[in-house]
């Protein structure tokens, strides 16, 4: 039976689509999280590596994407929750997403996470190539990757997870 052209190029593009999340999922847990810098919207600057010793929440985001309005208050919650026993939180917005939106939102929901724009993309590619939103990644301590979601976490466990992490030594 003979495939048609249109079925054939679907094929082919989740083909390279597994083939891409495969690549991306191959940050393996225990990997060390990619040494970055960034600065936050405040004009503040920040790197991963200034972090080490507390457990982090890195999380990719864009205003248009609704999941990621969506979980917006619940990563306010878990940081304010776990920020005071050494939990922080690293917001990126992700490239296409306009940075006045960005710094709107983010004055508008009085984030109290730092807050920055990846505007060339270099931060979302540090991580792996992130394609879509919301992605988070959990480090520990140590600065090595832990968990990472895609899509909304199950913040039940991803709150299990930070209690787990939180306790461990440095």
């Amino acid at each position: 039976m003979a495939m048609s052209t249109g079925i054939k190029t679907a094929l082919v593009a989740v083909a390279f689509a597994a083939a891409g999340v495969g690549g991306y999922l191959a940050m393996n847990k225990g990997e060390a999280a990619p040494s970055v810098s960034f600065t936050s919207i405040k004009g503040e600057p920040g790197t991963l590596a200034g972090l080490k010793g507390k457990v982090v929440l890195v999380n990719f985001w864009a205003t248009s994407c609704s999941g990621c309005m969506h979980e917006m208050p619940e990563l306010v919650a878990t940081h304010q929750k776990y920020q005071a026993r050494g939990f922080e939180t690293v917001s990126i917005a992700m490239s296409y997403d306009p940075p006045n939106y960005v710094l709107n939102y983010a004055q508008s929901k009085q984030l109290p996470f730092f807050v920055t724009l990846d505007s060339e993309g270099k931060l979302a590619e540090a991580f792996g190539g992130i394609l879509g939103t919301p992605t988070s990644f959990v480090i520990d301590k140590r600065g090595k990757i832990v968990r990472r979601y895609l899509g909304e976490p199950n913040f039940a466990e991803l709150h299990q997870l930070l209690e787990q992490k939180l306790a461990e030594p440095a």
